[in-house]
């Protein structure tokens, strides 16, 4: 199993002439499949660590898992690498009794990459779902000084980044008194697995819906990322690049406060301004 990072010997040119042999550090990338019942649904691409709560966090924002009651068991299943040892590669999930399986549809017969987590799927309209939760009714709101500490706050907390530069982030802040708390920050080479890893700790240490919490991101807002947001009921979701315009669109059907260029002294409000005060 690669490692969150691996070191590796570059060459160094300068514009000046000089050359230089170093070691550098690189984020870890591999192949994760997810299974539901030993079915194989999907395979993405990430950096290894925290698989279970990114299958979880998967699952949650296809829509196929409401709460962890839904989760009967999960675990490896044996795959062997190239170098003869265990990968850890290969997630399983067991449904608990009565849930749902997912839809012979849905499953993407392409790998996920690590850039783009709607890839793949039979269609948009599979993935454009209106989550469970009514975030009209989540009428928090917070100072826009307060939104503009978090990408600095995330940014704090990026130890892999710090060491390879190559990976993004993404910081679940929850209400605490008059402030918001980091409840959990989660890095990898994908921006929708980072999410991933958050929304599936949260599912199973704080539940659904997340109420007047706030997701940040260490890049832009896709259309994926509000989605999951949304059916994990965060009414605000702040990214420290742009928003596409799918995104906001997906986020004004359904009430969400949609944050971009949360950077410094300034950000963009593209939705849901009645939240930034």
């Amino acid at each position: 199993m690669t490692r969150v990072t691996q070191r590796r010997r570059v060459t160094r040119l300068s514009a000046d002439g000089a050359v230089r042999e170093r070691a550098d550090t690189l984020a870890g990338e591999e192949p994760l499949e997810i299974r539901v019942g030993g079915r194989p649904l999907s395979v993405t691409m990430r950096t290894p660590g925290h698989d279970f709560d990114l299958v979880v966090g998967f699952l949650h924002g296809e829509g196929l898992l409401r709460g962890w009651d839904d989760v009967a068991q999960i675990d490896y299943r044996s795959g062997i690498g190239a170098d003869g040892q265990r990968d850890y590669n290969v997630v399983d999930l067991t449904l608990a009794d009565g849930v749902t399986p997912p839809d012979p549809s849905l499953e993407r017969h392409v790998y996920t990459s690590s850039s783009c987590g709607v890839c793949g799927t039979a269609s948009i309209e599979a993935v454009r779902r209106v989550g469970a939760h009514d975030l009209a009714t989540d009428v928090t709101a917070y100072p826009v000084g307060l939104l503009l500490e978090l990408p600095d706050r995330l940014r704090a907390e990026q130890a892999v980044f710090d060491r390879t530069g190559g990976v993004h982030a993404a910081g679940l802040f929850l209400p605490d008194g008059a402030g918001l708390r980091l409840a959990c920050l989660r890095e990898d080479v994908g921006r929708h697995n980072a999410v991933d890893k958050v929304l599936g700790l949260a599912l199973r240490e704080h539940g659904m819906p997340l109420r007047g919490a706030v997701l940040q991101v260490s890049g832009r807002a896709s259309f994926e990322l509000v989605q999951k947001a949304g059916m994990a009921g965060i009414p605000v979701l702040s990214a420290v690049s742009a928003p596409s315009s799918l995104a906001a669109e997906l986020a004004e059907d359904l009430g969400m406060t949609l944050v971009g260029f949360n950077r410094g002294s300034s950000l963009n409000v593209y939705t849901g301004r009645h939240r930034v005060v």
